[in-house]
């Protein structure tokens, strides 16, 4: 269940990240002419994925917080792949694809990602490492039933 609302959660900050940094800046996430939806779209579900592996790792083996930015950097280089993968399936030269994931990866896009994977990668540990469980109404509650 932690994984779920950790992968939910990455994504949710992902395309929100994204969107807001492309509203202030004015700037598109794969901001090279010609490459079309399918880059962006493989390297989210890329990323999406390797997060989403990388968060039930963590958790079932009970890693700890420094298990974190291993996650975000694997996810960073997945979305990285996504790209490439995504440009040669869509037809796109290889000097255009290199360059969509080269000004990604130097963009405060990847900030973005990066930062919504340290924040899902802490919460899934988070969760586990706290033994959460779900949210009760006072009704509910055992302690306040009386004999």
């Amino acid at each position: 269940m932690a994984v779920a609302f950790a992968v939910i959660g990455f994504f949710a900050l992902l395309i929100g990240g994204f969107g807001m940094l492309s509203l202030l800046s004015g700037a598109e996430v794969l901001a090279v002419v010609g490459l079309g939806p399918v880059p962006g779209v493989l390297a989210v579900v890329a990323a999406v994925l390797v997060f989403a592996l990388g968060a039930w790792l963590s958790v079932r083996r009970r890693a700890g917080y420094a298990s974190v930015p291993v996650v975000a950097i694997a996810t960073f280089l997945a979305y990285l792949a996504g790209i490439v993968v995504g440009g040669l399936v869509a037809g796109v030269d290889a000097a255009r694809t290199v360059a969509a994931a080269g000004s990604f990866a130097t963009s405060w896009f990847a900030a973005v990602l990066g930062a919504a994977a340290l924040v899902g990668g802490w919460a899934a540990v988070a969760l586990v490492r706290t033994r959460a469980s779900r949210p009760r109404w006072p009704w509910e509650r055992d302690d306040d039933l009386e004999p």
